[in-house]
């Protein structure tokens, strides 16, 4: 069973099809990529999964249920973390701050407990929410930054620090928007080490990306997007070589 599955899923704004009638599976334990050209509804499908928008047709399940239509919160709680394609952080809090936000949404309290933080529990919740935290700098290689302000990094620590954020949710499946998005090469072949170390601690990764290098040489399957309809889905050498694919990206013609 695929961990999430979108069935027919599909999202009119007014006259406007974003996503048509999309089918698609992420398995457990793979890096699945999407990709097409501007425009194509990529984001609006990572919107669509976490709850941001509720699909007008269809359906999307994870761990072989529904999550269609649910708050983004909820989907969050049941495992689902996300970035975004452009960088959200608490500017002014510490890198540590910005990831314990994350963490706390998995603190395990009660209202009274929380308001009484001398008590034995809430104290241990604390601990353990702070080593979950520092667990999740360690693995985008931030914890040495962990008292800096998070405006203080360079742009390429802070997509990490996002990463590092959404991993504090302890999420069975993260979804990366564009995360090497402004990055240079050497920064770029850093994230690349890092996403295959995080889906060998067992996060499942699914990523929209627009750099083909990069996505050629991470993901283990492929699916693209044009014009809010899939029309390939496979492995990268497949998708490579799909005409449909070619253009796609070079327009009628390219193919010949």
């Amino acid at each position: 069973m695929a961990l999430l599955k979108l069935d027919n899923a599909t999202i009119r704004f007014g006259g406007l099809v974003a996503v048509n009638g999309v089918n698609l599976e992420v398995e457990k334990g793979e890096i699945m990529a999407l990709i097409g050209p501007n425009g194509a509804g990529k984001s609006t499908i990572f919107n669509l999964i976490t709850g941001i928008y509720p699909p007008t047709e269809g359906g999307i399940s994870f761990n072989g249920k529904s999550i269609a239509g649910l708050p983004p919160h909820v989907i969050a709680g049941g495992g689902i973390g996300r970035t975004f394609q452009n960088i959200r952080l608490f500017n002014e809090l510490t890198v540590l701050e910005n990831v314990l936000i994350g963490a706390h949404t998995r603190g395990r309290w009660n209202l009274t407990g929380a308001l009484l933080k001398l008590l034995p529990p809430v104290r241990r919740e604390e601990g353990r929410l702070l080593e979950l935290a520092i667990h999740c700098l360690t693995q985008v290689d931030l914890a040495h930054k962990a008292y800096e302000q998070a405006c203080n990094l360079p742009y390429g620590e802070q997509r990490r620090l996002e990463i590092a954020r959404a991993l504090a949710i302890e999420p069975a499946l993260i979804l990366l928007d564009e995360p090497a998005a402004g990055m240079n090469p050497q920064e770029k072949q850093t994230l690349l080490e890092m996403v295959r170390k995080i889906r060998s601690a067992g996060v499942t990764v699914f990523l929209v990306e627009h750099d083909m290098k990069f996505v050629m040489g991470l993901s283990d399957r492929i699916a693209v997007l044009d014009y809010g309809v899939k029309i390939a889905d496979g492995r990268p050498e497949e998708v490579r070589a799909n005409p449909a694919v070619i253009e796609a990206y070079l327009g009628k013609g390219a193919t010949h």
